[in-house]
């Protein structure tokens, strides 16, 4: 990567420390005006999910750089088995062009289910990745950084090795304090953290296991869930109140601002909080949480650095 005269790589001073997660379809019927709030409001970075190939995808992305100046935009994560390669590469590389250090890619291996209902076979899914890789490096023209959704070791050493980083979802701050240990203090650390913006907790709680019931039937998400040490017990029924409160916390601004602290502690360089909201984007919350967030922001470099 490039580096900036004070020694920090380029894409993490240009992603900043905290940034958006939205689901894509939510933002569909104005991903400009979502654009231009976020990017208002202070945060630095937005990440895009909806990984599954489609007409809007990329149309989408352009439409939110074209209506900021400075956001960067990430895609949260681009599923391989979705997009062949040339297309990914070509359309990557479009607006990697059109908007200079202003998108990030970022690529995932999903999850067999999901894969399945493309009509794929999900196997060997680290080898996957790598071919996938060689076929975007193959292709040349531009190619924007890229970040890996990363949750076991093997796959964040990857994520380094042919990467900018890594972007891991569902986790904890013990997760990001574990993949900082494997990536070493150079590549990209990048996670998102859902929150309910909410003091009552039986209204935070449904929300969140309403949020987390499609993931708690992922392999790949439940095999990095017991690595962090939960049990069968905890997944099970929805979830047990206190797995639920640690994969989705709840509270007021304050109770959202430690959670982000935790994590850029832990070694995170950047944090892409998911407010909850029964619609998918809560942009009550990210108003009411963006001054303690981006003050936070400026509160200076995580632990690793």
């Amino acid at each position: 990567m490039v580096q900036d005269g004070d020694g920090l790589p380029r894409w993490r001073q240009l992603l900043g420390r905290i940034g958006v997660w939205v689901s894509g379809p939510a933002i569909d019927e104005d991903p400009g005006g979502l654009a231009q709030l976020v990017e208002r409001l202070g945060y630095t970075g937005l990440w895009i999910g909806g990984g599954n190939s489609n007409g809007a995808a990329f149309p989408r992305l352009e439409a939110l750089l074209a209506a900021t100046d400075r956001l960067v935009v990430a895609t949260g994560i681009a599923n391989i088995w979705a997009w062949e390669p040339a297309e990914m590469a070509q359309q990557a590389g479009r607006l990697a062009a059109a908007f200079p250090d202003r998108f990030l890619l970022g690529l995932g291996v999903s999850h067999a289910p999901l894969v399945q209902q493309l009509g794929r076979r999900y196997e060997q899914p680290y080898n996957a990745m790598v071919g996938y890789l060689d076929a975007l490096d193959a292709a040349g023209g531009v190619r924007p950084p890229r970040v890996l959704a990363a949750l076991g070791a093997r796959m964040l050493r990857l994520s380094a090795d042919r990467g900018a980083g890594a972007h891991p979802y569902l986790t904890t701050p013990e997760h990001t304090a574990s993949a900082r240990s494997v990536l070493g203090p150079g590549p990209l650390l990048a996670p998102e953290q859902a929150v309910v913006l909410d003091d009552d907790a039986d209204v935070a709680r449904q929300r969140a296991r309403d949020y987390l019931a499609r993931y708690l039937h992922l392999p790949n998400y439940t095999a990095n869930l017991r690595r962090l040490g939960w049990g069968a017990s905890d997944l099970e029924g929805g979830g047990s109140d206190a797995f639920v409160d640690a994969l989705v916390p709840h509270g007021g601004i304050d109770d959202v601002t430690r959670i982000v602290q935790a994590h850029l502690q832990a070694g995170a360089d950047h944090v892409c909080i998911q407010p909850l909201a029964d619609d998918g984007v809560d942009r009550r919350a990210l108003e009411q949480l963006a001054p303690a967030l981006t003050a936070e922001a400026a509160g200076g470099p995580g632990t690793h650095r």
